[in-house]
Parts: structure tokens; sequence; C-alpha cells
């Protein structure tokens, strides 16, 4: 192969790759970008398929919903106020007992004795009053001496209303009208102050102990009325405010209150758990809509309504929330169609189909 041949080789090979490295890199019009630039800016959006609702004036109804508990109106730990050995209960377990009804007690036998014999020096000493006194009536005593004797039956008196005080503290008595528990104690056991005989329960009426957040503090006063329910009972009771705390618990920012069920029959017992319904207010003619609409965004809130086939973002102002609805104060009218679904996919003029509307 002679040089020139040889050149024209090298040449004709240099202009070949050339010419492929400028096809590579030259733009060319991608087809299907181009076609799906062709279809309406309509066509290029997917539809949603979304739940509606119109927007309707009904009545909303601002009511709490909290946990609370039954609570005895009065219940003690029954215990005697001196120590003894108990010699006698009369009380059956787990039965009605009236106030003042004796229980039980402790041997007494000592300060009854004590009794005895102050008692037996009463008539001794009324006797010398009364001899000192026609004595100093004729001037046969000094004055002394009968204020003297006046003294010391009037002691004799205070030992003897000591004794009997005693004696009281031997008997173990009712304090209020209740049930009576399990006994912990039996005859013949040393007691002491600090010994519990039984539980003594007033359960008519009930208690109803409950919390409510601060922001419903001063909404709830005396004489306001509540339904609650307890586990087992279809019916709902009825019990009414009588007493909050002074102030609200500083961990929790609730506020504890207390309302009062009359329990007449004894049907519910206390230490029961209760689902409470606390009505505040109610609004007649009141635009809500369901929770699930509402679409927090930057501070504020937003729902998005039907309009022309697409979904428009609409602010508004919302007032009393429930467990199911928001009222709207500004941004909705009646007869507006909100998209109750797929709102966090919702966007600006975003086609939407509705599956269903209520």
């Amino acid at each position: 192969m002679n040089k020139r041949v040889k050149w024209g080789l090298i040449i004709a090979i240099g202009a070949g790759l050339a010419g492929l490295g400028i096809y590579q890199f030259t733009p060319r019009e991608n087809e299907e970008l181009a076609a799906a630039n062709a279809l309406p800016k309509e066509s290029r959006q997917r539809t949603l398929r979304v739940n509606a609702q119109v927007v309707k004036p009904h009545l909303l109804t601002d009511e709490i919903q909290v946990t609370g508990r039954l609570v005895p109106d009065e219940e003690v730990d029954l215990s005697f106020e001196t120590s003894g050995k108990i010699i006698d209960i009369f009380f059956t377990e787990g039965t009605s007992v009236k106030r003042g009804e004796l229980l039980a007690k402790v041997n007494d036998r000592q300060l009854q004795a004590q009794l005895k014999r102050l008692e037996a020096q009463i008539p001794l000493a009324e006797d010398r009053v009364f001899r000192q006194n026609a004595l100093l009536q004729r001037d046969a005593v000094s004055k002394e001496a009968y204020e003297q004797v006046k003294t010391e039956l009037a002691t004799l008196n205070a030992d003897i209303e000591n004794i009997k005080a005693n004696i009281d503290m031997t008997e173990l008595r009712a304090p209020f009208d209740g049930i009576i528990g399990l006994r912990q104690v039996s005859v013949g056991a040393y007691a002491s102050p600090t010994t519990v005989v039984a539980k003594l329960t007033k359960v008519t009426p009930l208690k109803v102990e409950f919390s409510i957040p601060e922001r419903y503090a001063r909404e709830v006063k005396k004489g306001t009325n509540l339904d609650f329910r307890v586990e087992g009972k279809l019916n709902a009771f009825h019990a009414q405010v009588y007493a909050t705390e002074a102030g609200l618990d500083v961990e929790t920012h609730t506020l504890t209150i207390r309302a009062l069920y009359l329990n007449r029959n004894g049907e519910l017992m206390p230490g029961r758990y209760t689902e409470i319904q606390l009505k505040q207010k109610e609004i007649e003619d009141a635009l809500a809509i369901p929770s699930e609409a509402i679409v927090p965004e930057m501070g504020k809130n937003k729902v998005f309504v039907y309009r022309s086939g697409v979904a428009e973002p609409v602010d508004v102002s919302i007032g009393i929330r429930t467990d199911a609805e928001v009222q709207i104060l500004q941004g909705l009218v009646a007869g507006d169609t909100i998209l109750t679904s797929g709102t966090l996919q919702l966007r600006k003029g975003m086609p939407v189909e509705l599956e269903s509307i209520k």
C-alpha cells in the first residue's frame, strides 16, 4: 500500500468518527414528550375520586365527654377511741346500719366499777351540802366551810361524767347511716384506736368525681346538669354539680368537679368508672362540617370546595369543636359542597370526581 492510499484511509476513518460524534450529541425531539404536551392540560392531571357533603345549617351541641368515677357520699374506717379487749360485735357484715347504732364494744368492767363507787358517794356528799347550808343559815359555820363541801359535790359529779365519757369510748357506734362492710376483728381480740373494725360507706347519694380541661373551667358551675353512663347499664343517669375545686391542678391543668347522684334505690356502687356527657350549649342553625374536612396549613385552616369539577381551597374561621364536627364561623355559606376525603392529596384546581354526596 503506497503512502497516498494510506493517508486517504486515515482521513476517511477520521471523518466517519467525527460525523458519528456530531450525530450522538445533536438534540432530538422526544416523541413521547411531544405527544404528552400535545394533550389538553385537563387530560394531563389525574382525576381524584372523593366524597363530598353539602353544607347545611343544623343544631350543634357543644358537650364535653370525660371519664369519672363514683365516690361514696361518706366513708370511714371504724375504730374504737380507746384500747381494750373486744367483748361483743353487734353488726352483720354487708348490712345497713343507722346512725348511732351500737356496732361493737370493748371491756368496760373496771370503768363500771369506778362509776358505781363514785355514784355511791353522791348521797353523802349531797347530805353534807344540805347540812352545811342549814348551819350557815344560823351562822353556825363559816361560808368557807359551806363552799368547800359544795365544791366536793361538784368534783364528784365531774368525776362521774368523766367515767361515763370513758365508758362511751368503749362503745363503737355508727357515725352515719350506711352499709357496713366486712369486719376485720373478732370477739376476744385486743383493739386499739389504730385497729380497723370495719368500713362504713354511705351510698345514698353518690358523688360523681371527674376533671375537665382548663378551657371549660369557667363554664361548669354549681347547678350544672350532666348525664353519665356506666358499663353494663343501657340507660343514662342524671346528676348535678354541687362543688368544684378551688383551683386547677398544676400538673394536668384540669379542674376537679363533683356532682351529686341521688341513687335512691342503691342501684349503683361506689368505685365504678363512668362516661360523663356534660352539655355546654346548643347552637341553632350552625354551619358545621366533619372534622376530617379541615386542613391545617401554616397556622390557618382551609377547606376544599367543589366548584365546576375542580377542588378550590377556601380559608375558614372555626368555632366550637365536637367529637365529629367543627363549627364554621367564616369562609363557607349554606349550599357549598365541601370535599371530605382525600384532603391531603388535593391541590388547587385539581380535577375531582364525586363518588358520594351527603
